[in-house]
């Protein structure tokens, strides 16, 4: 079922990864006011997961269509997969810093700043972009294809997969299915 707006439209794919921003930056908000250690962990165990799931759905539906249909969207595809890229490095920093050391709330702030860029770039110049070149029928459509990779996709971060349609097409749904084992035998927190 897709996701509807107040009015019970479907909801575009602008609408999805804008929402995506928002929680983001809510639970970086929870982290930092966090009581304890372990409250900490689980939050950013969260926050890795949503990131992750956002980041593969994007570059699995998302940069196609702008290559596609967005003038210069190449160069702007290959500006925001070396952005998840350091994304994803600072994530796998967070993932193993002890919640009562130092550095994972300089982790996080770092992170903070990297996801702000990241979303504004995309809130300001591409989203638009993508509204303009692309029929609305067609961002529901894939809209609805991005609520459907996130489900599949990894919830921790790896460096060293590609940042590649083909991969998370192809190998991410098995990397995705071995995280969410990890998850629940681990007992981590990732929704």
């Amino acid at each position: 079922m897709s996701d509807t707006n107040s009015a019970g439209t479907n909801v575009d794919v602008v609408d999805i990864l804008t929402s995506d921003h928002q929680d983001m930056v809510v639970l970086i908000g929870e982290i930092k006011g966090a009581a304890d250690g372990t409250e900490r962990r689980d939050l950013a165990d969260t926050l890795i997961a949503e990131v992750m799931r956002h980041a593969v759905a994007e570059e699995m539906y998302v940069y196609p269509a702008i290559e596609d249909h967005v003038p210069n969207g190449s160069e702007e595809v290959e500006h925001d997969k070396k952005e998840h890229d350091e994304i994803v490095k600072l994530m796998k920093q967070l993932e193993k810093a002890e919640p009562s050391d130092p550095a994972f709330m300089a982790t996080v702030n770092e992170l903070e700043s990297l996801l702000t860029h990241h979303a504004n770039d995309e809130e300001s110049e591409q989203f638009p972009k993508l509204r303009a070149h692309i029929p609305r029928e067609k961002l529901v459509e894939i809209g609805e294809k991005v609520e459907k990779a996130k489900k599949l996709a990894p919830t921790r971060p790896h460096p060293s997969a590609p940042h590649s349609e083909l991969f998370h097409k192809t190998v991410g749904p098995g990397v995705g299915m071995v995280d969410r084992l990890l998850d629940k035998l681990q007992h981590r927190r990732t929704d």
